[in-house]
């Protein structure tokens, strides 16, 4: 069930967003909520295609969101604009928590590159709202993340994918090393998964963990997605899937 179109005036400008809820939904029950963000250059229709979380959400019942970035781009950590996309989308959710009854103790983000960025921001800029990211081909990079006071203020839970042949690797590993090193997290042994395909996850000193996915085979793509653009579905992984399951044991934490 689509509702299209949502739109929300935010600093003298309009924004959108569309939701996506699950057959038989009904604003008396608490459903999670999963904030999904495009790449650049794109939109929410994208996200949806590429990710396939409409289809999940249908089948686990929960909410999706896709806000749109302006100009097909959210204002991240190293892309793109000046837009307050952290106080667009911290209203969108208001309002979703208000008038669509998502449960404030299981409000999601994830995305891809600009949109898995953006995850990153969002986790460190709106304390207190988001119970886990998942950034998909995306890092926790650029000036902002030198700053060693950049950091979450509440406990945040990460699933993150990276890929080996992603040019961005170095980028992205050495962002998972200032979230490590921040936030003290003590990283178990890697697990193989599915072939060469490793899992590593962290329990940090906030009583959040960090996961690391690591798919040597993978460019800048969301592993497990038809989508000729973006997808690929030879790594022997399901993003979507494996989120979702994140997602489900990792409600809001307290620090």
């Amino acid at each position: 069930m689509w509702a299209q179109g949502h739109p929300l005036l935010w600093t003298g400008k309009q924004r959108e967003f569309t939701v996506h809820a699950p057959p038989g939904y009904t604003p008396t029950e608490r459903l999670p909520l999963v904030i999904v963000m495009h790449p650049y250059p794109a939109d929410g229709t994208y996200a949806a295609k590429l990710t396939d979380f409409n289809a999940k959400a249908d089948k686990e019942k929960f909410l999706v969101a896709y806000p749109n970035g302006m100009d097909q781009a959210y204002n991240a950590l190293v892309c793109c604009g000046a837009e307050d996309d952290v106080g667009f989308i911290g209203t969108m959710t208001k309002r979703l928590v208000d008038t669509w009854n998502a449960d404030p103790q299981r409000i999601y983000a994830t995305g891809i590159s600009n949109g898995a960025d953006m995850s990153y921001k969002l986790a460190v800029e709106l304390p207190g709202t988001l119970a886990a990211i998942a950034p998909v081909s995306g890092g926790y990079i650029g000036p902002a993340a030198q700053n060693p006071s950049y950091m979450p203020q509440t406990p945040v839970s990460v699933a993150t994918f990276v890929g080996g042949l992603d040019k961005y690797y170095a980028e992205f590993e050495q962002g998972i090393k200032f979230w490590s090193e921040r936030l003290d997290c003590k990283a178990g042994q890697p697990e193989k998964v599915n072939g060469s395909n490793t899992r590593t996850s962290a329990k940090c000193r906030d009583t959040s963990e960090f996961t690391t996915y690591r798919l040597p085979d993978m460019g800048h793509n969301w592993p497990g997605s038809k989508d000729q653009t973006m997808g690929d579905e030879v790594t022997g992984v399901n993003a979507t899937d494996l989120i979702w399951e994140f997602f489900t044991f990792h409600p809001k934490l307290s620090p």
